[in-house]
């Protein structure tokens, strides 16, 4: 049962299900993804932002 908490950042509502309970807009995960020093598409994503 990994990753089931999921957050709002709109109303910063934490929630189980795929949809915020108070707006009804798609939820994201509540916790960044995991770092890993072998990561070959860092570089990249960095540039991106």
């Amino acid at each position: 049962m990994k990753g089931l908490m999921r957050f709002c950042r709109r109303d910063r509502v934490y929630t189980l299900g795929m949809l915020c309970p108070v707006c009804g807009e798609p939820v994201g995960p509540a916790h960044p993804p995991r770092f890993s020093p072998q990561d070959r598409y860092g570089r990249l994503r960095r540039m991106v932002r």
